[in-house]
């Protein structure tokens, strides 16, 4: 399977909404909009909401989180590709909180660094 990788480090390309969007499959977008509104809390959550084809690029098909996410911002005004290219990626408070949530974003991306001969 290959990868994706968002700005944070998230694999898009093993992400349900994404292989979804990819797809077209509507019926598992809705799917996943109700999974992830009882997971999340968000009742009104919809297909709109869920439909991604990936934060970096340039596609308009992009998650309603993508829009207020403080590491796609940051990295978008950086114009960087992803996390791992930044060079405050050691101390950085939005990553730092972000990696609580997903530690596997964290790997990804350190693993990058060590790649770029960044680490």
């Amino acid at each position: 399977m290959s990868t994706l990788i968002a700005y944070c480090g998230l694999d898009c390309a093993a992400c349900e909404a994404h292989k979804a969007t990819m797809a077209g499959d509507t019926a598992e977008l809705e799917r996943i909009a109700a999974q992830w509104a009882k997971q999340f809390g968000v009742p009104e959550m919809s297909v709109a909401d869920v439909t991604c084809a990936g934060c970096a690029n340039d596609d308009a098909r992009k998650c309603s989180w993508c829009a207020m996410c403080p590491m796609r911002v940051c990295a978008r005004e950086r114009g960087i590709e992803t996390c791992a290219h930044c060079v405050d990626y050691a101390g950085c408070e939005k990553l730092a909180g972000f990696f609580q949530a997903d530690p596997s974003g964290r790997q990804r991306l350190d693993d990058l660094r060590q790649q770029l001969g960044l680490a």
